[in-house]
């Protein structure tokens, strides 16, 4: 391990490799709505959450094998892509449906702006290289990273055997 590295324990006996500065703050912005302009990657436990959630016939779709939140043509020119698609679940004040009404979001959600990844056995914890480019909320609050990773990372991360998260749609 390197120096710029350390291991932090996010839940009893499950640890992660942090690769990013321990200074590193990190909160929603209004209006930014960047990462929901991204296929949202479901794993097996998120879209089983999902279906008691939504309609999976119509907020899902497969890609390559694998379930996605749609990516839909929005009616509006903010809190859209350059193509004027975004999550199905974001709404049009730019709060998402499921975060604001079931308090819950997808794992992939859930660990943005971090970039997740398993290596030798151990999942390493870097910030996405496309956050330090569009997000608006590094380091803009009070509230680290690294000691809120629980609320980043949730636990079923580690039952996953490809938790990578640059999986695109």
């Amino acid at each position: 391990m390197s120096a710029d590295t350390r291991r932090v324990e996010v839940y009893p006996g499950r640890e992660v490799v942090v690769e990013f500065d321990p200074e590193l703050t990190f909160e929603c912005v209004d209006d930014c709505t960047w990462c929901c302009h991204h296929g949202v990657l479901l794993y097996d436990r998120d879209l089983l959450e999902l279906a008691q959630r939504a309609n999976l016939s119509e907020t899902t779709t497969d890609f390559r094998g694998e379930k996605f939140v749609t990516r839909e043509p929005k009616e509006r020119d903010d809190h859209v892509a350059e193509d004027g698609h975004a999550c199905a679940f974001l709404r049009e004040d730019g709060l998402c449906t499921l975060h604001l009404e079931e308090d819950w979001k997808p794992t992939r959600c859930s660990v943005f702006p971090l970039a997740v990844r398993l290596e030798d056995g151990d999942l390493h914890v870097d910030i996405r290289d496309s956050a330090h480019d569009h997000c608006e909320g590094l380091n803009v609050s009070e509230r680290s990273v690294i000691d809120n990773l629980d609320a980043f990372l949730p636990e079923v991360l580690w039952d996953l055997e490809n938790p990578d998260s640059d999986r695109e749609l």
